[in-house]
């Protein structure tokens, strides 16, 4: 191609302008001039052979530059607890717990005594306190390592009794076999697929039963010709029942009848529960443990325990959470469908953008994070054109919404009201580009 006047590779802007430019200039003085200056000129190159527009090139140098720490992303998908996006944001409270415990803090210290003190007992005493049904409360680093730590102190050489129907794969290729056959137990798998009873947990039963175990599919639903054992049942079957409900609901929500919490599985019989923190409790990536009181106190003087200990910041947010108000989690899954629909129109209206471009449309969102699968929440859109989607997301501010059928889809339902203006200004930066 001939490099004429309208050739756009002449709009491609100059370095010294770039570094001049007063957030690439931020950039180049936090992680150094001959780093930014790379990414700009990465840029560059992406813009003359067409890959990007000369407009976006600004964008793409600071997107490059910030790779180097998580990026902050309005998440416009409808996936509550979206698992790539890091799944429950935290709360007002339990980040301000983190900034607080980023320094020295007394996390293993009784500051009236001088003493050592029980590490984290803020985070949990207030776990205990949201579930009085616990005779005692344990926190390690992830829900896997909770069903970990107990198949290795309770059923290490021993046999972990459990439904074919519940022996499900938990996300990027790990599978729950392999997870427990990896603590040296062994699984003794009963029933089928899609029905298991209790004379076949019964006839399973031995003296090299380790436990009873008893698994949430959270992430698939098994309809048609089935059954399934409920807890309260397991119960009467004379072996400790270890219950893993996955998804970190610690009371029941009218929202999610069909979602197990711990304090009814805990009423039902169930002599330890293990849940997820960074799901529907709304906090961090923690793996929380609940139940009998010798049981947990076993499982936490294990020497394993300690591999699986949680930091301060893990333990700091989570006492905020628990202490705190509402999680945003929780206000995303509750949000009042007529509320998102105003404040789409109100949004499209902002735009000024042609009306074929922006459209208020009805959508679902889901919970997504391993959770009520199945669940659909009526929520509303912003709809624009899908040749949005990529510049929105790789912008200065990441936006990421779902593509359905050649339209980018901007769900409203987790993205905080406040950040409304925000998601204006992306938008509007992306309409004063050619973006097809």
């Amino acid at each position: 191609m001939r490099d004429g006047p309208a050739d756009p590779r002449r709009r491609v802007p100059r370095t010294d302008a770039l570094l001049a430019d007063p957030d690439l200039a931020a950039a180049a003085d936090a992680l150094g001039r001959d780093r930014v200056k790379a990414a700009i000129t990465a840029a560059q190159d992406r813009a003359r052979r067409g890959e990007i527009t000369p407009e976006r090139v600004r964008d793409a140098a600071l997107a490059a530059v910030a790779t180097a720490a998580p990026r902050a992303v309005l998440n416009a998908t409808g996936v509550v607890l979206h698992t790539n996006l890091g799944r429950a944001p935290l709360s007002a409270p339990a980040v301000d717990a983190v900034v607080a415990a980023a320094g020295h803090t007394d996390v293993e210290l009784d500051l009236a005594t001088g003493r050592r003190a029980r590490r984290g007992r803020d985070a949990l005493d207030a776990l205990a306190a949201a579930v009085p049904d616990a005779g005692a409360v344990h926190v390690v680093n992830n829900g896997a390592a909770a069903l970990v730590l107990a198949a290795t102190a309770l059923a290490a050489d021993a046999e972990i009794v459990v439904s074919r129907g519940e022996l499900v794969e938990i996300g990027d290729g790990f599978r729950l076999p392999d997870l427990l056959e990896s603590t040296g137990a062994r699984l003794r798998e009963v029933g089928t697929t899609n029905r298991t009873t209790l004379a076949d947990y019964a006839a399973a039963l031995g003296p090299r039963t380790g436990f009873v175990l008893k698994v949430h599919p959270s992430n698939f639903l098994v309809t048609g010709f089935t059954s399934a054992v409920a807890v309260r049942e397991l119960a009467t079957l004379g072996v400790p029942v270890v219950a893993d409900i996955g998804s970190g609901l610690l009371t029941p929500d009218p929202l999610l009848p069909d979602e197990p919490d711990a304090a009814t599985t805990l009423r039902a019989g169930a002599h330890l529960v293990t849940a997820s923190g960074d799901k529907l409790l709304g906090g961090p990536q923690a793996g929380l443990l609940l139940g009998d009181t010798d049981l947990v106190e076993r499982l936490r003087r294990h020497p394993l325990a300690r591999a699986l200990r949680v930091d301060k910041l893990t333990l700091a947010a989570l006492a905020g959470t628990l202490h705190g108000p509402t999680t945003p989690t929780r206000s995303a899954l509750h949000a009042d469908p007529a509320t998102l629909r105003q404040r789409a129109e109100r949004l499209r209206d902002a735009l000024g953008i042609d009306g074929r471009k922006a459209e208020v449309v009805p959508c679902a969102s889901v919970v997504g994070g391993g959770g009520a699968p199945g669940v659909e929440l009526d929520s509303w859109a912003l709809s624009l054109p899908e040749s949005y989607a990529e510049p929105l997301r790789t912008g200065e501010q990441p936006v990421l919404g779902r593509v359905v059928r050649g339209r980018l889809l901007l769900d409203l339902r987790c993205v905080p009201a406040e950040a409304d203006g925000t998601l204006r200004t992306a938008i509007l930066r992306v309409g004063e580009q050619p973006c097809g």
